[in-house]
């Protein structure tokens, strides 16, 4: 089971700063790579018209936009 879910969910090693808001938000990012990757994918399929391809990519979006600002990423704190 465990080798299903790394094939199908991938996640990379974080080299940045290890903060916990930047590793949370770099976890989001991944997700969201993910899930446009589908998206995209379900779409060149025909499973998905390009409006509804888009009406979804841009809900994600806005998620991970959201994502960052609760986080304060990128934020500078004097």
């Amino acid at each position: 089971m465990k080798d299903k879910e790394e094939f199908l969910y991938p996640r990379s090693q974080y080299y940045g700063q290890s903060k916990p808001e930047n590793l949370i938000f770099n976890a989001h990012l991944q997700k969201f790579a993910q899930q446009v990757f589908y998206i995209v994918n379900l779409q060149t399929a025909g499973q998905l018209t390009s409006e509804e391809a888009y009406q979804q990519i841009e809900a994600l979006w806005e998620d991970l936009k959201l994502s960052k600002k609760q986080l304060k990423i990128g934020e500078t704190s004097f």
